[in-house]
């Protein structure tokens, strides 16, 4: 016999229904009447705005049934990791947006599609922090914006080190756009940033001015080589990333963005 779920309460029900019935990137019309038919949910209210009738669905169910079992299916059905390859992002802050709303029950969707217990939040910070991940630690620190551009799905997903790999690629691919020069690596740093310099990041007239500009030179060049080139040749369990390096090493790049943001190309 099934175990019998706790009911979600109203507000997170409402919550819920709201992810999943967005106007923009929600389930269409068609993929919510299979889903309710899918569920054995009956679909009380199909001529309201998709939101709603979610709700109304979700919440009739709810009450007939005093168990949240088949809802919990229908997120699952919903949010299915296969229905997302192409778009890891996007399957990443919707698994994020609901898990801060099931947090108030003391449930959360895992990577899988699955769910699990967890210890249930009393408060919207408890549920954020439950939810949190390396973007909203990023965001509260007001990384560089080319940050997120380049690793959306990596850090809603706590993937330290993918999301390592495709910032330092981001940082690289960004000084290629800006200098118009198809090389990688040091040869791109050397290039672009030498003592005949592509590009600048202040008015390199002054001493003080050009070893800044060396210094700069040198942190690309720290970076590809600790952070890039080690991570084109190892494999993931032999190169491990804490959450504490990621952060730091993450921070680099974002400096390095921001400098960029004031470049002059010279030559």
């Amino acid at each position: 016999m099934a175990t019998r779920r706790k009911c979600l309460t109203q507000a997170v029900l409402e919550g819920i229904s709201k992810i999943l019935g967005d106007t923009n990137n929600g389930l269409t019309g068609s993929e919510i009447q299979y889903l309710l038919t899918q569920c054995q949910i009956e679909d009380i209210d199909s001529q309201n705005t998709k939101w709603k009738r979610i709700y109304s669905a979700f919440a009739n169910y709810q009450n007939k049934n005093g168990c949240s079992n088949e809802i919990l299916r229908f997120i699952g059905f919903a949010l299915a990791p296969a229905k997302y390859v192409n778009n890891q992002y996007e399957f990443a802050e919707k698994r994020n947006a609901i898990n801060q709303q099931l947090a108030f029950i003391g449930y959360q969707l895992n990577e899988t599609g699955k769910f699990s217990e967890t210890k249930q939040a009393n408060t919207i910070s408890e549920a954020q922090q439950k939810a949190i991940n390396l973007k909203t630690t990023l965001e509260s620190r007001n990384a560089h914006a080319a940050i997120f551009k380049y690793c959306k799905a990596e850090l809603l997903d706590n993937n330290y080190f993918h999301a390592v790999f495709e910032a330092n690629k981001g940082l690289f691919d960004r000084i290629r756009e800006l200098s118009l020069h198809n090389e990688d690596g040091n040869k791109l740093i050397e290039y672009v940033f030498s003592s005949n310099p592509v590009l600048i990041i202040n008015n390199y007239q002054s001493k003080s001015e050009k070893e800044e500009h060396a210094g700069f030179c040198n942190i690309l060049k720290g970076l590809c080589g600790m952070f890039r080139n080690p991570e084109a040749h190892e494999p993931k369990i032999s190169w491990t990333v804490s959450e504490q390096d990621a952060l730091e090493i993450l921070s680099m790049v974002s400096y390095c963005h921001r400098r960029l943001d004031n470049f002059q190309k010279i030559r």
